[in-house]
């Protein structure tokens, strides 16, 4: 099978390499973004001081770990060190991961003390970025490698006899091209490690039809090594050379150098394709089997400015011999030729006879370069052709039209803006034909050929100067050269999901997959019916079918703890690549939902996004230098960029991606409010409040913002969070008091205690502002809000770290945060621990969940009206809510869901009076007499 390009995107691993350093560097970067990283000059200095050195530094682990279920990979890269030196030593990770995974968490555990990496909204990354930068630290340290590949490196300086282990995780969804999914480790090993390991792991219930393992540096005596165990619906494959074996005969290092590759597809039995739920969300493959391939009537538009001079020129005139010779019998072709002017070789399509073929090859092979770059004609022409000859009926009726355009730079001839042109050929389409666009080399304008591909039901791809350029064509059109239905519509019952992603695909490709995902509203799988509509070549494709659902915990027994969310996490991944390619087409409003959906989507799920960075906090050097350092991830724009100017790394934008913070679909959260309304006497007033409950609007756009409203009680007095009788999940919180009482005799008080239970999966929590208890299937564990610590059940995943953060997954309920806070009063020499309560993921629970937050959770409709302006610069307006209306006020109160430390200032709309009117009946109903009762 031809076309590398298709076979080497899929996943691609990285490996680990670790350097000794004599100095301590600053930071690190890894970044997503437009705009490459220019290194300060303090920070190339740094770089330049590596030392190949390798005597103190023993590698004595690298290991590479992967598990696919059902084409979503989750990748772990760990490495372990030690400095056997008697003073500091600087040592280095690398890895490098696909450009298309997401990053899902970074840490380095040094000592038994764990840094774990936090990801955050993109602009708050970017000021610890800069900071860093400005000290002279090399911040942003993830690169381009080569086209599919980045490149991740972070170093920290450890002591004498210390140790230090790097544990990088990433994730993507395995595409399939050209009839199979690749796994890629690409391997490099300075020295032999003692413990070095390569394991992978392939579970995919519709079966395996072959898996093959290979690697370009084994040899007859490595080849025993590479191990495979295949089922008929798991696979294991393993590569693990002993120090000797590792080692280079008649050289220093190893022979362990060079790309690791798995290749595998599954069966494809049922024209339905398959099913698979987990959790609660469901994911569908769709490519049947013993298609027919679609007619396709094509329109080569291909550049021949000057620009296009020398190699390019030949290599097109190359793979265009190949591709035509590549068309089938009853394939329509044309070709058009443009510079500063438009030359078609024929004025109509031709039918793809061998005479036809043989003679458009004669005339490519005369193509010259010369002239300006008119890309507005040149495809405008294309797509009246094809218009003109459907009016005329001289293509099959079931047939697939599609404009092939082939380019190296910019339109500099004729109408050269590229909006405009982008709106002039989306008008022409107008939805009845596919645009494909290929950049040939760095000055290509690649984001405006992306948008107009995205636009007209196409890909744009780039291609890569070089030597294999002519590969990288014959691949890309190997890939979208034979379609095997057409407008295909996948329909699933609506009152059993929700939150899908593309259900809608312009085309099926033989070889290629099309995969949909969404929430399921219940489990109940017995009416499930899956309906797939699409036009064939000969008549319309229809199946409407009772889904089959694959049984994971019968077919792969005691292996529960290894899927753990994968469906719901292969969601998130796809919903978010999807929001990310709209945007791109969309309008400004419809660009901000989507880009603030897919940053809210990013952060619940730890994805490091073009909207996200990764914030890790390294250990303070011998200088006491502000260490840490932030991950992104880059863009094809910017990757390009970087090829231009010879360097390949990445650095937070100059401006936020979003126009706002965007809130959760709902989220209900309980804190002392920092920024609410202002109290106090003496001359001298506190940003101090009352246990604070805000709900967040539904819409990120939603300019009514949050909902807030106070309780106010005794110390002492417990009330009922969240009750959910159906799962057992309730949440109850204690007030305690402020230490200083106001003058008029009353006491602020603040949520200091809370009394968690989930009676189905046999968890308790006791969480105050002094420690943590963790009571879980008989055994307990008590955790200090000063500890960095994890903790990883079937049912519960925990998660504490130094900033006083604690995250808690209940498998199969609810996901929350709680924060402790402290409120220090420097003019009164007084402090005041307390206690934040946020829900991250309430989804799970069921329609009947409530209590004073859990009302709340599957949202609560208002209107306002009637907006004036009030005291103190304050607006008020009045809601309409629950049949009621109240007067409100709208304030700022301090959001701490995403930042731990400073908050976010958000508006929102103030309930007086205990929240009378929002919430049902009075906050007495709400009062309970222990902190775990659960009736």
């Amino acid at each position: 099978m031809s076309g590398l390009l298709g076979v080497r995107l899929l996943l691609l691993w990285g490996f680990a390499c670790l350097w000794l350093c004599s100095s301590a560097s600053g930071d690190l970067f890894i970044s997503r973004d437009n705009e490459a990283l220019q290194e300060t000059r303090g920070a190339a200095r740094r770089l330049q001081k590596r030392s190949t050195n390798s005597a103190n530094v023993e590698v004595n682990s690298v290991r590479v770990a992967c598990t696919v279920a059902t084409r979503f990979a989750h990748t772990v890269m760990t490495s372990r060190a030690q400095n056997k030196a008697n003073s500091s030593q600087e040592v280095f990770f690398e890895v490098e991961l696909p450009k298309t995974a997401f990053i899902t968490n970074f840490s380095m555990e040094i000592d038994g003390k764990v840094y774990v990496g936090e990801v955050k909204e993109k602009e708050k990354a970017k000021k610890q970025y800069e900071k860093a930068v400005s000290s002279g630290q090399t911040a942003g340290l993830v690169k381009a490698s080569g086209r599919k590949m980045e490149k991740f490196s972070v170093s920290v300086s450890i002591a004498a006899s210390s140790n230090v282990t790097f544990i990088l995780t990433y994730e993507e969804l395995l595409q399939r091209k050209l009839g199979q999914y690749e796994i890629l480790t690409r391997v490099n090993i300075e020295q032999p490690v003692q413990d070095f390991e390569i394991l992978a792991d392939i579970y995919e219930p519709q079966g395996i039809t072959f898996v093959e393992a290979t690697a370009t540096f084994l040899t007859n005596k490595l080849l025993p090594l590479l191990k495979k165990t295949i089922t008929d619906t798991k696979a294991h494959i393993s590569f693990s050379p002993t120090v000797e074996q590792q080692k280079c005969s008649g050289c220093d290092g190893t022979i362990i150098k060079g790309d690791f590759i798995i290749k595998y597809d599954v069966k494809r039995e049922k024209s339905l394709g398959e099913v698979q739920v987990v959790n609660g969300y469901f994911v569908h493959f769709f490519s049947p089997p013993d298609l027919a391939k679609v007619p396709k009537n094509v329109v080569f538009v291909i550049d021949r400015s000057g620009s296009m001079q020398g190699q390019k020129i030949a290599q097109t005139r190359e793979a265009m011999t190949a591709i035509l010779k590549d068309l089938h019998k009853d394939d329509h072709f044309a070709i058009i030729l443009f510079d500063d002017e438009i030359v078609p070789w024929k004025d109509f399509l031709t039918k793809a006879t061998e005479e036809n073929v043989s003679e458009a090859i004669r005339y490519v092979s005369r193509l010259t370069e010369e002239g300006s770059t008119d890309i507005n004609a040149a495809v405008l022409r294309a797509v009246k052709m094809l218009k003109t000859e459907r009016k005329n009926e001289k293509l099959p009726a079931r047939s697939a039209d599609m404009i092939i355009l082939l380019t190296d730079g910019m339109p500099n001839h004729g109408v050269s803006n590229t909006k405009t042109i982008e709106e002039n050929v989306e008008t022409a389409i107008g939805g009845r034909m596919s645009l494909f666009c290929l950049g040939f080399g760095n000055d290509v304008a690649y984001s405006f050929l992306d948008v107009m591909s995205k636009q007209n039901k196409g890909v744009a791809r780039r291609i890569f100067e070089g030597s294999d350029a002519v590969v990288q064509l014959k691949g890309f059109y190997e890939e979208v050269s034979s379609p095997l239905l057409l407008e295909v519509k996948l329909r699933y019952p609506d009152s059993k999901v929700d939150f899908l992603t593309k259900n809608d695909h312009s085309q099926l490709f033989d070889g290629s997959e099309i995969v949909v995902a969404g929430r399921l509203n219940d489990n109940d799988m017995n009416n499930f019916v899956v309906e797939v509509h699409a036009q064939g070549p000969e008549e319309d494709f229809q199946v409407q079918e009772k889904a089959s659902v694959a049984n994971w915990q019968t077919m792969y027994p005691d292996k529960e703890y290894i899927f753990g969310d994968f469906t719901e996490r292969l969601w998130a991944y796809l919903t978010i690549q999807q929001l990310l390619e709209t945007s791109d087409i969309s309008t400004q409003q419809d660009k901000d939902n989507m880009t603030a959906k897919a940053l809210d989507m990013s952060l619940r799920y730890n994805f490091v996004t073009p909207l996200t960075s990764m914030v890790v906090t390294k250990p303070e050097t011998e200088d006491g230098a502000d260490s840490s350092f932030v991950a992104d991830k880059l863009t094809e724009e910017q990757r390009q960029a970087s090829e231009r100017h010879g360097g390949f790394s990445a650095s937070p934008a100059a401006r936020s991606p979003a126009s706002g913070s965007p809130s959760r679909m709902l989220q209900a959260s309980l804190s002392r409010s920092h920024g609410g309304r202002s109290r106090g006497s003496s001359g001298y007033s506190d940003v101090d409040g009352d246990p604070h409950f805000m709900i967040q609007a539904r819409k990120v756009t939603d300019k009514y913002n949050a909902l807030c409203f106070d309780i106010n009680d005794k110390p002492g007095t417990i009330f009922n969070l969240v009750k959910d009788t159906k799962s057992g999940f309730v949440v109850n919180g204690q007030l305690i008091a402020k230490k200083r009482f106001l003058l008029n005799g009353k006491s602020n008080t603040y949520f200091g205690r809370f009394g968690i239970t989930h009676q189905k999966l046999d968890v308790r929590l006791d969480v105050s502002t002094q420690d943590i208890s963790v009571f879980h299937n008989g055994k307990q564990v008590t955790l200090q809000w000063s500890d960095t610590a994890s903790l990883k059940e079937t049912d519960l995943d925990l998660r504490l770290t130094n900033n006083c953060n604690l995250t808690v997954t209940l498998r199969h309920s609810v996901k929350f945060m709680i924060i402790r806070h402290t409120k220090v009063w420097k003019r009164r020499h007084d402090q005041q621990d307390y206690l934040g309560f946020y829900t991250l993921d309430c989804h799970h629970l069921s329609a009947s969940v409530h209590g004073l937050l859990g009302q709340f959770y599957h949202g609560v409709p208002f209107e306002m009206a009637d907006f004036r302006q009030g005291e103190l610069e304050n607006l008020d307006a009045i809601m309409y809510v629950k049949g009621q209306t109240l007067n409100v006020t709208r304030h700022w109160q301090k959001d701490f869901s995403k930042d731990v430390q400073n908050g976010e200032t958000i508006p929102c709309w103030f309930v007086g009076s205990d929240g009378t009117g929002l919430i049902d009946g009075t906050a007495s109903d709400y009062i309970v007499s222990d902190l775990f009762q659960t009736v």
